[in-house]
């Protein structure tokens, strides 16, 4: 475990995507697995090069389906049998295809909701702070600029061996990130 520090990580920018790319790949290949990347545009192969793990997502969302379903069906059989019957035609009272259309919907909106609010959680959204907004030129991130940041909290990070492999991988500048309070 590592001592509590007083920076997040280290922070390296970096001129075109096949120079962060690379430095990427090098360190993951180092072993190092607190990386992220922040760049104006989606890169083809980075998120393999840093190592993203797949999420829950896709249970979630299929979850949610269910649930939605299944309340759906089930509110809809609760009224027309228990609640409330009706005999219209003669037609027996669970009628189960006269219930889909609503059932089919509200898989959709319990998929759909589950999905923004599954998205939100794993995000860790809304986060209103974050240590990187200090460095300056951070701000260029969402334009054109990019970036890679090691976190303090990675094992095998050591500050100085960590700055002198990003200056080593073609970074452009490289600065502290100071600890959020």
């Amino acid at each position: 475990m590592n001592p509590p520090t007083t920076i997040y990580g280290l922070l390296a920018q970096y001129s075109n995507t096949a120079a962060l790319l690379k430095a990427a790949e090098e360190l993951t290949a180092r072993g190092y697995k607190q990386i992220d990347a922040y760049t104006p545009f989606p890169v083809e192969g980075l998120a393999e090069a840093i190592g993203v793990k797949k999420t829950g997502m896709s249970l979630v969302v299929l979850v949610g389906c269910i649930c939605g379903g299944v309340i759906g069906f089930t509110m809809q059989w609760w009224v027309a049998v228990v609640a409330y019957p009706l005999n219209i035609g003669g037609r027996p009272l669970n009628s189960w295809p006269s219930f889909l259309p609503i059932t089919f919907e509200l898989t959709i909106l319990g998929g759909a909701l589950s999905a923004v609010l599954g998205m939100l959680a794993l995000n860790g959204l809304p986060c209103l702070y974050h240590p990187l907004f200090e460095i300056e030129a951070f701000r260029h991130v969402t334009s054109d600029a990019f970036f890679i940041c090691i976190k303090a909290t990675d094992p095998l990070f050591d500050a100085e061996q960590v700055r002198q492999l990003l200056a080593d991988s073609n970074a452009t500048e490289v600065w502290d990130v100071p600890a959020s309070l």
